[in-house]
């Protein structure tokens, strides 16, 4: 079912995998959930009665999967940001969504299905913002030496800390 009163919502092709990848997700996140799914009609792209879309939601905010086929993969242009609170939150996120895919640099990682998260401290947004222009560089400088995002290593280096 669609959510009524949000307008905009991701709406993501997957080749074949849409419902398996919308479990993983909804195992993940926190008030998630499948919402609903289609199926191809008779005399579709894909064979009747397999899985068209599926809409779930993570953590209230609404997504849709295709199963489209693999002419649009996914690609690094565009990813999805996971601001957490704690380190504990980080480990969470980026333990859960980096099982079977790849590690990037400076909190992303591609998961799987070939999607891309950015698992980011809500911190790092608030020391980005600060008028310490030194400690804005020093926190910047360490985050660029990051596979997965360390909250105190970041926290150190933005009040001048030595590691």
């Amino acid at each position: 079912m669609i959510q009524t009163g949000k307008r905009i919502s991701p709406f993501l092709w997957f080749d074949q995998d849409a419902e398996e990848a919308a479990l993983f997700y909804t195992g993940i996140f926190r008030d998630s959930g499948i919402r609903s799914i289609t199926r191809y009609p008779p005399n579709g792209p894909a064979p009747a009665g397999h899985v068209m879309t599926v809409t779930f939601e993570l953590d209230g905010q609404q997504f849709t999967a295709l199963n489209g086929g693999p002419a649009f993969p996914f690609t690094e242009a565009v990813s999805f940001v996971v601001y957490c609170d704690t380190q504990d939150e980080i480990d969470h996120y980026w333990d859960a969504l980096i099982e079977g895919g790849t590690a990037s640099a400076c909190g992303w990682l591609k998961d799987k299905y070939g999607l891309s998260w950015q698992i980011t401290p809500i911190q790092i947004t608030e020391m980005y913002s600060s008028a310490n222009e030194a400690g804005k560089n020093r926190a910047f400088q360490a985050m660029m030496t990051m596979v997965k995002l360390d909250l105190k290593k970041l926290q150190d280096a933005f009040d001048g800390k030595s590691q």
